[in-house]
């Protein structure tokens, strides 16, 4: 198939951002009186904020304040300096401009945080077309972050490329009729929702036949 644009999500894809994430939420938890264990923060891999929260304060039986966990979550994320980037991604961003092909991001994380993100990363100034979970009316497994996305992109649903790491984003991409890439990270796949399921992102692109 021909594809007419590719859309990838964030953390955990694009950036190697999922454990630093787990950690800073860790470390935020505790501060707030809290202990919440690593397990427990990589089973809300994928899901946006608001549903995460829920999910946290049902776990630790409390209501959660907000805007108190996003001051103490960003503060301790904000200590890394750099943000790595997952193998392959930019010579695969560099693969797609060769062919001209526009991509975006789709991301359930608040819109802010994304962009910081991709400031401290070697991506800087490289995604120009980026979709919060704030930026619609659902996060993922909704798809509206992938189908806003692929309007912003000028490119119908069904000829977009997406790639995923979580099964919350790889159902989101589905669900808005997108052919969809899984390339694993913390947490491996439990069903049959991707296309394809690829070690890293140049096998997964290799799959598509976007590299030869």
């Amino acid at each position: 198939m021909q594809f007419s644009a590719v859309i990838f999500d964030l953390d955990g894809l694009l950036l190697d951002t999922e454990r630093v994430a787990i950690d800073a939420g860790v470390l935020a938890l505790a501060q707030m009186g809290h202990a919440v264990g690593p397990d427990f923060l990589t089973s809300l891999i994928g899901f946006d904020h608001d549903e995460g929260l829920v999910r946290l304060s049902r776990h630790i039986g409390v209501p959660l304040d907000s805007a108190t966990l996003h001051h103490a979550w960003d503060a301790a994320m904000e200590e890394h300096d750099d943000v790595p980037v997952k193998p392959g991604a930019l010579q695969l961003l560099d693969r797609l401009q060769v062919l001209r092909l526009p991509f975006g991001v789709a991301t359930n994380s608040r819109r802010a945080s994304a962009h910081s993100k991709l400031d401290r990363s070697a991506l800087v100034g490289r995604i120009t077309t980026l979709t919060s979970y704030e930026d619609v009316a659902r996060g993922k497994p909704a798809p509206d972050v992938y189908l806003e996305t692929a309007r912003k992109l000028g490119c119908p649903p069904e000829r977009a490329l997406a790639f995923e790491d979580s099964d919350v984003g790889a159902a989101a991409a589905r669900a808005a009729g997108m052919t969809v890439i899984q390339v694993p990270d913390l947490l491996a796949p439990t069903g049959d929702v991707p296309h394809h399921v690829a070690d890293d992102l140049i096998a997964g692109a290799i799959w598509a036949g976007l590299i030869d």
